[in-house]
């Protein structure tokens, strides 16, 4: 393509693909676009082996690395411990979450004596999020983004002596701004029917938003995100102005991700209206497959979700052993079975490689542009 952004990466195709699953990451690569490795919930022992294993499969090309680093890390240094975490958890909320599970027949014997890691915790802490990114820059990674407001001054200053362009997600004009103010090289605007966090602008409106309040920033570059799993919704958002999209729902369907095997079911039978924004899993509002648990929540009489990272302790073993008993053929917990995935579900019907999932939209994006060109009468 002719693309100032793929020639600024070394990239074939401007389809930026988000995933925890390194397969998909090293796969999306090798096929011409970019994939990004989420790696928060890593340690950087973990990171540092999937780092090389993608290392290895890339051969040399760009790939990615997704962080949440907070921006004044300081006020997150010497947070509490996982246990004074658990303490502040109230009852009322283990016991809604205990007779949910039980009338789907889930039993919750022991369930919160489970150990509980909390490596994403523990990366937003100063010391923490250093040791990730030692790990990130110490591979030959071609982006590194923040998804957890503006990237903080000693990310950029390590991004800069290494020559990686430093990304970061937005899902309102004005915190666009101050990213751009900040010096943030690529905005990945995310509207609200984007899987995971997210906030309530559909792209459609998002994306010129966001370009407009760029113009008086002409060096950074827009990747658009939320909802599209296709080369002709990607080609509508660069008709728009964007330089490339951002993409992590379609991936979850692939043959080659980690998805457990009820829930990507569950998602290629899904509809774009099988999706809710809940607060149920981290007590932020997220995009996720609406189930039992996510209605539960919000019906009459129901506690208020907790405020993140406590929500997260509810939800965090509860969920972990329905998916545990759903692949077990379990019948309450497949349909209390949820994972976060954007509005694009309705068009993932199929499983298929990842590879495949590249060149459709290549094919897709090349006849849309063709479509769109032949309505000119030049």
């Amino acid at each position: 393509m002719r693309s100032e952004l793929c020639r600024k990466l070394g990239i074939e195709f401007p389809l930026f693909a988000f995933s925890h699953c390194r397969d998909v990451v090293a796969e999306v690569t090798n096929a011409g676009g970019m994939g990004v490795l989420g790696a928060v919930g890593h340690t950087p022992e973990t990171l540092e082996i999937e780092m090389r294993w993608i290392d290895d499969k890339v051969k040399g090309r760009p790939y990615g690395v997704d962080l949440l680093v907070p921006n004044k890390m300081e006020a997150k240094e010497g947070g509490v411990s996982a246990s004074e975490l658990e303490a502040r958890v109230p009852p009322e909320h283990k016991r809604y979450v205990e007779d949910l599970l039980k009338r789907h027949g889930v039993d919750t014997a022991g369930l919160w004596e489970e150990r509980f890691t909390n490596a994403a915790g523990e990366n937003m802490r100063e010391e923490g999020a250093a040791r990730l990114l030692d790990v990130a820059f110490a591979h030959p990674i071609g982006l590194i983004v923040n998804a957890l407001g503006v990237p903080p001054p000693a990310m950029f200053e390590r991004a800069r002596r290494k020559g990686v362009p430093v990304g970061a997600l937005t899902g309102a004009r004005e915190h666009a701004i101050k990213h751009a103010q900040a010096g943030v090289d690529i905005l990945i605007v995310a509207g609200t029917e984007a899987g995971g966090h997210c906030g309530e602008v559909s792209t459609l409106v998002l994306i010129p938003e966001v370009l407009d309040a760029m113009r008086d920033f002409p060096e950074v570059k827009v990747l658009a995100a939320g909802g599209i799993a296709t080369g002709r919704q990607m080609a509508a958002c660069m008709a728009m102005g964007a330089d490339g999209v951002w993409t992590g729902s379609v991936w979850l369907t692939t043959a080659e991700a980690e998805t457990t095997p009820t829930v990507k079911q569950k998602m290629l039978a899904a509809t774009s209206r099988d999706t809710v924004r809940s607060r149920s899993r981290t007590g932020k509002y997220t995009r996720q497959l609406r189930s039992p648990w996510t209605d539960a929540w919000g019906i009459e009489g129901a506690p208020d979700p907790l405020p993140m990272p406590l929500q997260g302790l509810v939800s965090k073993r509860a969920l972990a052993r329905v998916d545990k008993l759903a692949e077990s053929g379990h019948a309450g917990a497949k349909a209390l079975a949820t994972y976060y995935v954007g509005q694009a579900v309705g068009l993932m019907n199929a499983e298929q490689s990842t590879r495949s999932v590249v060149y459709d939209f290549m094919r897709d994006y090349a006849e849309a542009v063709e479509r769109l060109s032949g309505t000119l009468d030049v």
